[in-house]
């Protein structure tokens, strides 16, 4: 069955935009992202078969709206949750702390 990430090839997606001399990383969050899923896969956490499907169980609204490291980003909550290396509410309490430092 095709989800929302099956998308190559299809018309009506619009162009694909590309950047010359495009940056690996647009911030550092996107680095720090792609590190946590190497370790994921260096720790034998996360093949990549469930790697993949972690992304593509994402709503397909979010899918298509948000950046290529998001999308890894989805994939490592998920993966954390599935491994039991933290819950949603550990997650969501660490985010509220984060966002509470940036804020003060």
């Amino acid at each position: 069955m095709n989800g929302i990430h099956d998308v190559g090839g299809k018309d009506g997606m619009g162009a694909v935009k590309t950047e010359d001399n495009e940056v690996v990383f647009h911030g550092d969050w996107e680095r720090d992202v792609f590190s946590v899923i190497g370790l994921y896969f260096a720790s034998g956490l996360c093949p990549l078969d469930e790697f993949r499907h972690s992304i593509e169980i994402m709503d397909p609204a979010e899918y298509l709206s948000t950046p290529y490291y998001v999308h890894w980003l989805r994939a490592a909550e998920n993966l954390g949750f599935a491994n039991g290396l933290f819950t949603k509410e550990e997650l969501a309490t660490r985010i509220a702390e984060l966002e509470a430092t940036e804020t003060s």
